[in-house]
């Protein structure tokens, strides 16, 4: 008897497929022949918030909008070094999956509502893509779907998630790549900069002019691919900016912090720049860079924020709840909002950086900032916690799963400090490895996340832990080498 055969895409067996798409998807296509691009970069943001992907021929791009790019699991099991840390070649891959064994595949299936013509590399157009495996099914491990599922949630309760992001990184000179081939490794050898400026003239106006034609470099990229910035500003270290950029939706927001990030990153490369989103770079005289999170909740009934005080008061009764889930669960979505163990050098008290959980108004030591009052539309929270190398999407998610258990429980947070590093309150994680076990012990990101995923996450970022403390430090060497 003949097999029936599905002549049906992968995007219309599983169901992907609606008119919103269907506009975008021509779209991007007539771009593609407007711009006469050779080829179109597809990617996804993996657990680290690092883009990966591949290449495609620009005339193949029906197919690939249709039936996606294949990519390797494997690329779901690696640490920030880009390093396995699960025994891919086995049974179940380390995951207990069948789909994750033996390294086979996933699908990346382009949004074709995030195209994009990049300008600095010729010809060249780019897709941001949801992932699933070939049985049609979401891989479990996509933190853009994490977001998307938490944004679905606060919907439910009906509320839509609106964020802005203010975004401190480095932009030094690059002087050596480390090259050689003794030099690569997981990881390579830093690469050696030297300062485009020198620092501590915070906003002053001869700074940014000394840091223009750089600057100037990067903001037209951006503007380029209407990436919504709104401010470029010289922060307080050497060769350190502030890039801002106007409100946005929850997915919006967190897409705009892929690309920005990869941009500009790209685009500093190839003008002899190095352009690092790294906390605390180990360089003399350098400050720390954080990730402030504005947010702000709009009712879907009527438009209005969700946060705006009444008379007297400060933020709302909503503004008031989300807050104290933000500060109940500061410590376990810490993993979250800072990733790294170079990030936590960042929370030291009386450095505009918050080291304890505590909010207060327009308190820019506090860790959360009520900006705006009765009246004002724009008012928001600011979460000063994050650093900015966290994956965008599990940052917005955790903020939202966070809200939404202090809205259903109805918490109602301390009062609001003007000492914020004095004031007696729960001190902020000190290293990675407390926030891990912060994480373990806090039941809301299993609830919310999903067991399979929070197992996941600790695992990779247990593994990090280990190879770091696996390293003997030049801090180590000094301290012990010679006195005994």
């Amino acid at each position: 008897m003949t097999k029936e055969v599905d002549y049906r895409t992968f995007v219309e067996r599983h169901n992907l497929h609606d008119d919103q798409r269907a506009e975008a998807e021509a779209s991007a296509i007539r771009k593609c022949e407007e711009y006469d691009l050779s080829v179109v970069r597809l990617s996804f943001a993996d657990q680290h918030g690092v883009l990966r992907g591949k290449t495609i021929m620009a005339h193949n791009i029906h197919g690939a909008m249709d039936n996606g790019i294949t990519m390797t699991t494997t690329l779901l099991a690696k640490d920030t070094a880009h390093r396995t840390t699960y025994p891919v070649f086995t049974e179940g891959g380390g995951f207990g999956m069948e789909q994750m064994s033996g390294g086979g595949d996933f699908v990346m299936i382009p949004d074709p509502s995030t195209f994009k013509v990049l300008p600095w590399a010729a010809n060249t157009g780019w897709i941001l893509c949801d992932i699933y495996f070939p049985n049609g099914d979401p891989v479990p491990f996509s933190t853009r779907q994490i977001l998307r599922d938490s944004l679905g949630k606060l919907a439910d309760q009906g509320y839509d998630y609106v964020t802005g992001l203010e975004v401190e990184f480095h932009l030094f000179k690059l002087d050596d790549p480390k090259l050689a081939p003794s030099q690569a490794g997981a990881p390579g050898e830093a690469p050696e900069v030297s300062l485009l400026n020198q620092g501590y003239q915070y906003l002053t106006e001869s700074r940014a002019d000394d840091l223009d034609p750089y600057v100037e470099i990067l903001r037209d990229t951006l503007m380029a691919m209407d990436l919504p910035l709104r401010t470029t500003e010289v922060e307080f270290g050497p060769s350190q900016l502030e890039f801002t950029f106007h409100p946005q939706g929850g997915l919006e927001s967190a897409d705009t912090m892929m690309l920005f990030r990869s941009a500009v990153k790209q685009t500093a490369r190839r003008a002899g720049l190095h352009a690092s989103f790294m906390c605390r770079p180990n360089l003399p005289n350098i400050f720390s860079s954080g990730w402030h999170l504005h947010q702000s909740l709009v009712e879907r009934s009527t438009g209005d924020n969700a946060f705006m005080p009444d008379e007297g008061e400060i933020i709302s009764t909503i503004g008031k709840q989300f807050v104290a889930g933000l500060l109940e669960h500061a410590q376990a979505a810490s993993v979250f909002s800072t990733p790294t163990i170079n990030g936590y050098k960042r929370y030291q008290p009386y450095s505009l950086a918050p080291d304890r959980a505590l909010w207060g108004y327009d308190n820019r030591g506090a860790m959360i900032r009520v900006v705006g009052g009765p009246g004002d539309a724009a008012s928001r929270i600011e979460n000063r916690i994050g650093e900015p190398a966290a994956n965008p999407y599990l940052y917005l998610a955790s903020q939202i799963a966070c809200g939404l258990d202090g809205m259903a429980r109805q918490l109602d947070p301390s009062t609001p400090v003007d000492a914020p590093y004095e004031t007696d309150a729960p001190l902020l994680p000190t290293s990675l490895l407390a926030a891990i076990y912060a994480l373990k012990e806090d039941k809301l990101f299993r609830q919310q996340f999903g067991d399979q995923f929070i197992d996941y996450i600790l695992h990779i970022k247990e593994a990090e832990v280990q190879r770091f403390h696996a390293t003997v430090t030049d801090w180590e060497h000094k301290e012990y080498f010679d006195v005994f």
